[in-house]
């Protein structure tokens, strides 16, 4: 087996989803490796949302495979999905706000022990739980606010932390929908170092409408409209492309022009 193939750790194959008659995604296929960035655009209605979906094990497809480090997890729920390597942040921050950012990194950790009588011992006396809880709030760049309620944070730390509790779950594909929304310059240039970052030890399937965050990070860029894949390449082939400037990035063909 080539190296090129060993980083792969997810592949969606021809993945389509049905809503009575309509298609919400049709013949779908996108693979992703250890290392890159795949970023996933297109405009209100393309299809991100539902997709993103089928990977996570939320909805299931009408068609299609899902393979994780090429076996087969199509059936997969998404708790079996998540407790095999798949993480997903959502669209709306999904954090305990009452807790602090240490505890809500420690809940995350302590999901993935599997030592007997774990369940008996506080998360907090549990060394390894409190280990990795360590480790990912200082890859977040939260290690300064740890003893903070998650609620008081601003939006982009609470998004970071949202990511911290993914990390905690140590899953090999990150699925992050839409990471920057919401946010201002300051705190998106964070989310985009802290992104970068994650690269080299995970797979990341990046959806996000802030085309200057799409084309520093994404290594692959696929392009949905209207459920169907249009086009997909590195930044500089998508940039170029008449068809996405066209149906998305909103120039006219002919001109030019935005």
């Amino acid at each position: 087996m080539t190296e090129m193939l060993r980083d792969v750790l997810l592949e969606a194959r021809g993945l389509t989803r049905h809503f009575g008659g309509l298609a919400a995604n049709s013949n779908v296929s996108v693979t992703l490796r250890r290392g890159e960035i795949h970023a996933l655009l297109g405009p209100n209605g393309a299809g991100k949302s539902t997709f993103i979906n089928m990977l996570s094990g939320d909805l299931p497809p009408s068609s299609g495979t899902i393979l994780l480090k090429g076996d087969d997890i199509t059936a997969l729920p998404a708790h079996r999905r998540s407790r095999i390597g798949i993480g997903r942040s959502f669209q709306r921050t999904n954090i305990f706000p009452t807790f602090t950012v240490r505890e809500n990194c420690v809940l995350a950790a302590q999901s993935r022990q599997q030592q007997p009588g774990s369940i008996f011992t506080p998360p907090l006396r549990n060394e390894a739980v409190v280990a990795r809880s360590r480790e990912v709030m200082a890859l977040s760049g939260l290690d300064h606010c740890s003893s903070q309620v998650a609620g008081t944070l601003s939006h982009g730390e609470q998004r970071q932390l949202e990511i911290a509790m993914v990390l905690a779950t140590n899953p090999l594909v990150l699925l992050l929908d839409e990471p920057l929304a919401g946010m201002g310059a300051e705190e998106s240039s964070r989310m985009v170092d802290l992104l970068a970052r994650l690269r080299r030890d995970h797979a990341i399937l990046l959806v996000e409408h802030d085309m200057d965050a799409v084309f520093a990070l994404g290594d692959v860029i696929t392009v949905l409209v209207n459920g169907e894949l249009l086009e997909s390449g590195p930044p500089a082939q998508i940039k170029a492309s008449p068809a996405v400037r066209s149906a998305y990035l909103g120039e006219d063909e002919e001109t030019g022009h935005v």
